[in-house]
């Protein structure tokens, strides 16, 4: 057998793990700022990868060291809409001192390969560099063209990355109206007869602000009236305790008469701690649906114990529900009182769209030829993605990134989290997803 043959035989779920592991080892911590090591070498292995089955990938350096890779198939059919496959190379820092395997060790333990980024969202990327790289070794065309897009910087808002293209490179996703990337397509047990998979059609909006109170600088051993530290404090704890209002979008309502499907039961939005317990680890993505939230992550001030500080300043992570940003902000203002002075760090507008069209019923069909037991349903985000961006460019985003995963594994608590990994498994499974997908999209 010569090395090409040798070459063709390689299929995608035999070299997902692979894929998977090397882009976990090459560390692309994004700390907010540049001082991490950046993007580009990952770019430059996603389009080494790319390359060598043909495509002609390009990488843009949006900041040294910032770089995506961006690349186009052509379909059988280039006169339809294009399909847009986006993923982020960049992770989260982690201290290897925590964990059990080394973060960045793409490490093969106890049926999962380990690492920062194994669903955050390094799986998606080896899936689908996997998923491409067969089919255009074996010659088969999607049926329509297909942009995939390697980014830097989701972690930090997407500034140097998808917000970068779409403002600067439009241009690269021209015919797209469609595309899938993080955080669904992932199973939830509910019984032996049936799997829910959660395709995420919805995410939040953020604020992340900086709060600064203004005081009166002096001398630590006087009576002092006028603290700003004492006056921030008690807003930060006000806002930290407070409980936001039940809203009920329509895609979790839509989620919640699917899970009480599921579950046999109706569930009350307004009392949902019962059917939280039900959720086990993704109760963690889906309570945080339910209502805006305003978590105070940071607080400064002062630089000596003995000298009262002039300003005193917290950060804050905020996050709401599409259609309820003025709702949130009057509701911040309100708790925070006059006398803090609010400001975003970054913000971001809410995306929603409806669980409809060819697309949802390729991702069901999809699922389903895999496993039997599957029923996609709708899901909102918590968090952020890229899909913001690519929505400015009026591209409808979907969550999914299939894996099918055993009911023990606390999925939600993977992302970000110490020990983060993905199954063996889960990987094989999404490659054959996949590829029916691009099939049937």
């Amino acid at each position: 057998m010569s090395e090409t043959d040798t070459a063709r035989s390689v299929t995608g779920e035999d070299e997902v793990v692979d894929l998977c592991r090397e882009l976990i080892q090459i560390d692309t911590s994004n700390y907010g700022d540049h001082s991490g090591p950046g993007e580009r070498k990952a770019a430059e292995y996603v389009a080494e990868k790319l390359a060598e089955v043909g495509l002609e990938p390009q990488i843009f350096e949006s900041h040294p060291g910032r770089a995506s890779t961006v690349a186009r198939i052509e379909g059988e059919d280039p006169s339809r809409p294009a399909l847009l496959i986006h993923g982020h190379t960049d992770v989260v820092p982690a201290n290897a001192d925590d964990w059990t395997h080394h973060p960045f060790s793409g490490e093969v333990a106890d049926g999962c390969v380990w690492g920062r980024g194994a669903v955050d969202m390094k799986d998606m990327d080896a899936m689908t560099l996997a998923v491409v790289r067969d089919r255009l070794r074996s010659g088969r065309k999607p049926p329509r063209d297909i942009v995939l897009a390697f980014l830097a910087d989701e972690e930090a808002g997407g500034t140097y990355g998808a917000k970068h293209l779409v403002r600067k490179h439009p241009g690269l996703f021209e015919g797209v109206t469609e595309a899938i990337s993080e955080v669904g397509g992932f199973s939830f047990t509910v019984s032996e007869q049936r799997r829910l998979y959660l395709i995420q059609t919805a995410e939040k909006g953020m604020h992340w602000m900086k709060l600064t109170v203004a005081g009166t600088a002096g001398h630590g051993s006087m009576i002092h009236r006028d603290n700003a530290i004492t006056e921030l404090s008690e807003a930060v704890a006000r806002l930290g305790r407070h409980k936001f209002p039940v809203r009920v979008t329509k895609t979790t309502r839509a989620f919640l008469d699917e899970l009480g499907d599921a579950f046999g039961t109706e569930l009350d939005p307004e009392d949902m701690e019962s059917t939280l317990a039900k959720l086990g680890g993704i109760a963690k993505l889906i309570g945080a649906t339910l209502s805006n939230t305003a978590n105070p992550t940071q607080l400064g001030a002062g630089y000596k114990v003995n000298v009262i500080p002039g300003e005193a300043t917290a950060h804050v992570d905020g996050r709401f529900l599409p259609g309820f940003e003025e709702e949130f902000l009057a509701d911040l203002d309100g708790i925070l009182g006059p006398k803090v002075l609010r400001e975003d760090v970054h913000a971001d507008k809410a995306v929603e769209t409806t669980f409809d069209g060819a697309l949802v019923e390729a991702m069901q069909s999809s699922l389903l030829a895999e496993d039997p037991t599957a029923k996609a349903v709708p899901y909102m985000l918590s968090g952020g993605t890229d899909a913001k961006s690519f929505d400015d460019l009026g591209i409808r985003g979907f969550g999914f990134v299939p894996l099918k995963l055993p009911p023990e594994l606390d999925f939600a608590g993977m992302f970000h989290g110490v020990d983060e990994r993905v199954p063996v498994d889960g990987l094989k499974f999404g490659v054959r997803v996949l590829d029916r997908f691009i099939d049937a999209s």
